[in-house]
């Protein structure tokens, strides 16, 4: 089978920089819903379109195709009293960037460095401004189910599972009542 929108892809793979640094060795497969659903990145997709399984390649994304340029702006100092206790590098806080119109959406900060009283906030992902080098290589593709085409992502193993008792409202909800670890 080829990929192909609504197909599910699962890809072995490992990130690098661009002077080969690993940086994950993707010791679980991605496995994600192709055709648009920003399940990864745009130019991973466009690289496995129409390809099947034992397909393999390197690509490089630079860093306007991935993760974004580094944006000192989204780096700010907060007093270390106003973030819970144990508070260690590498945590992370969903936050409200600085800005002066109000429109902004909550971001994901992490903890990069902790002072006697205060505390850097990095709002960037902490790839961007990174070229990234993916290894790919297909290992299955199969057809899509209906489930997973409305809900926009790929159920069961290695995706996202639904529990209908403990589901208070969209993916993610959970980043605002806890850090993240």
């Amino acid at each position: 089978m080829k990929i192909a929108k609504n197909t599910v892809v699962t890809v072995n793979y490992k990130l690098s920089d661009a002077q080969s640094n690993l940086i994950e060795d993707g010791r679980q497969p991605m496995v994600y819903l192709h055709g648009g659903y920003e399940n990864t990145l745009p130019k991973i997709e466009e690289e496995l379109d129409g390809k099947e399984v034992g397909y393999s390649n390197t690509i490089q994304i630079e860093p306007e195709d991935a993760f974004g340029d580094y944006d000192a702006n989204l780096v700010k100092v907060e007093d270390r009293a106003r973030l819970p206790e144990p508070l260690e590098i590498g945590m992370q806080f969903e936050g409200m960037p600085d800005g002066e119109d109000g429109e902004e959406e909550a971001m994901i900060f992490t903890v990069t460095e902790i002072a006697d009283d205060k505390v850097v906030l990095d709002g960037n992902h902490p790839l961007a401004g990174m070229a990234l080098r993916f290894e790919l290589q297909v290992v299955e593709v199969r057809a899509a189910s209906d489930e997973e085409i409305a809900h926009g992502h790929v159920h069961g193993a290695h995706g996202h599972h639904h529990d209908d008792e403990d589901d208070e409202g969209e993916e993610g909800d959970h980043f605002r009542t806890h850090p993240i670890h």
